[in-house]
Order: C-alpha cells, then sequence, then structure tokens
C-alpha cells in the first residue's frame, strides 16, 4: 500500500470508529500533535484515537485532498462535555517511516472549535494560549481516566 492509500485507509476506518485499524496504520514510535491534546507519543496516540472512537456521539467525517503526505478533514460531532454541534476543519501531515505513519500532525483554528463547543466561554478565552494549556491538561486527565479503565 503506497501513502496516499494509508492515508485514505486510516481516515475510511475513521468514519466506521474502527480504532484499531486506524492504529494499524502507525508506527509503534508515532508522534501526534494537534491544538487540542497537544503532543502525544506512542500507546499514548493511540489510546486517544480509542478513547475518541469510543465516546463519539453523532460523528461523521469527510475526507479529501489526499497526498502522499496530508489530507484535509472534516469531523461533525456532539461534544459530550457541552451536548453542542462541532464541525471542525482540519489539515493533517503525515511522516512516513518503514511503510507506516511516524508523525502525524493536525492543524485546525483553536478558536472557532471552541465557540461551537463551548458557546461564549469558548468564544470569549479560545483563543488564548491559557486556554489551549488548560484544554491539553483537561484531554491529557481524560485520557489518563480512559488509560487506567482499559
Amino acid at each position: 500500500m503506497n501513502q496516499k492509500e494509508v492515508i485514505t485507509e486510516f481516515y475510511k476506518a475513521f468514519q466506521q470508529l474502527d480504532a484499531e485499524r486506524m492504529i494499524s496504520f502507525y508506527h509503534e514510535d508515532i508522534v501526534f500533535e494537534d491544538p487540542g491534546f497537544g503532543k502525544l507519543k506512542g500507546e499514548r496516540a493511540k489510546n486517544m484515537w480509542r478513547m475518541l472512537c469510543n465516546s463519539a456521539k453523532e460523528f461523521t467525517l469527510d475526507f479529501s485532498e489526499v497526498t502522499d503526505h496530508g489530507a484535509h478533514w472534516e469531523p461533525t460531532y456532539t461534544f459530550s462535555q457541552s451536548g453542542r454541534r462541532v464541525h471542525n476543519i482540519i489539515d493533517a501531515s503525515f511522516v512516513f517511516q518503514d511503510g507506516k505513519i511516524i508523525k502525524h500532525t493536525d492543524v485546525f483554528d483553536l478558536h472557532r472549535w471552541s465557540k461551537q463547543a463551548l458557546g461564549f466561554k469558548g468564544w470569549l478565552l479560545g483563543g488564548t494560549s491559557f486556554f489551549q494549556k488548560k484544554l491539553q491538561q483537561q484531554t491529557s486527565r481524560l485520557l489518563d481516566k480512559y488509560e487506567t479503565r482499559k
């Protein structure tokens, strides 16, 4: 499978909320990074997908512009902590090693996301580094909790 096919299959698995298939495309030394979770490595990055797929509510995913090194993807879902609908717009970049994804970086407008997910509070604080740090602390705690239950 070439890199473009790997990326396509990764997102097809995500459309089906199949975390195990998604992470089968990851190298054991994967480094994932995005504005919401920060930097995650190895099993922790894989567990993030397991957690997100397990907790997804009213989830749909469209992806496009797949290349050998990236893709554009747009998930729509209900944010569990607020019950609000979110439509995120994300550009992903990938680095491969030994035919597997070793680095996955997602870029999106955190302020735009926070306004949808949290309403006024997100509009007010979502564009600040303080908010991003607090969000990453919160997502880290959620991931810790998920990992202890596994």
